[in-house]
C-alpha cells in the first residue's frame, strides 16, 4: 500500500487549525456535524451542531463561514478516514482487509447520503475525495482478485456501487445491516 498522501489528506491538513484549542473545537465541531447530518440530513441545525460540540454559533461561523464549507469539511474529513483505514489495515490478509476497509465506507455512506446533496461532482472537494478513495480501497480490492479471494469479473466501482445500494435502504440496527452486506460480500468472494 502507498504511504504517499491522498488528495483529501491535503485538504483536511489545510483546513484544519493549528492551535490546540482551535484545533479541538474544529474537530467537535466535524463530530457533532457528523452526528446531527446522520440524523437530520443535510437540513440539521448549525445551532444544534454548535451546541452538540459544546461551542457557540461564532465558532462554528469562524470555522465553516457557509454551510457549503461544513458539508465539505465532514465529507472530506469521512474520506481521509477511510484512506487511514486502507492504510491501517493493508498488512492484513487480502480479504480481511477488503472487507474491514468496506464495513467502514458502509459506515462513511451514511454521512455521505447527507451531505452528498450540497456538493456538486465537478467541486474540487468532490474530485479530490473520489481520487483519494479509489486510490485507497482500489488496491485492497485488486490484491483480494490476484490472491484469488475476489471475483475478477467485477471492478472497485461496481463493488462500491453495490456496497452503496445495500447500505442506502433502512435496517432495523445495524446488526441487520451487517448480515446483508455479509451476504452481498459472499456474492463478491471467488469460488473456493
Amino acid at each position: 500500500m502507498t504511504t504517499q498522501p491522498f488528495p483529501v489528506s491535503e485538504i483536511v491538513a489545510s483546513r484544519r487549525p493549528h492551535r490546540k484549542d482551535a484545533a479541538r473545537n474544529y474537530d467537535a465541531l466535524l463530530a457533532a456535524a457528523r452526528e446531527a447530518f446522520a440524523e437530520h440530513g443535510a437540513e440539521a441545525s448549525l445551532e444544534d451542531i454548535a451546541r452538540r460540540a459544546g461551542v457557540g454559533i461564532g465558532t462554528l461561523y469562524r470555522n465553516f463561514p457557509t454551510r457549503r464549507h461544513l458539508f465539505e469539511s465532514v465529507y472530506a474529513d469521512e474520506v481521509n478516514t477511510l484512506c487511514r483505514v486502507a492504510e491501517e489495515v493493508a498488512d492484513r490478509e487480502p480479504w480481511d482487509a477488503l472487507t474491514a476497509w468496506l464495513d467502514r465506507f458502509a459506515g462513511y455512506i451514511v454521512t455521505k447520503r447527507a451531505v452528498r446533496e450540497a456538493l456538486n461532482d465537478e467541486s474540487e472537494i468532490f474530485a479530490a475525495c473520489r481520487d483519494s478513495m479509489l486510490g485507497a480501497g482500489g488496491p485492497l480490492f485488486e490484491r483480494a482478485q490476484r490472491a484469488g479471494e475476489a471475483r475478477t469479473d467485477m471492478d472497485f466501482v461496481d463493488l462500491l456501487r453495490m456496497v452503496s445500494g445495500i447500505t442506502a435502504t433502512t435496517f432495523d440496527d445495524d446488526a441487520q445491516r451487517d448480515r446483508v452486506l455479509s451476504v452481498a460480500l459472499d456474492g463478491v468472494r471467488a469460488a473456493r
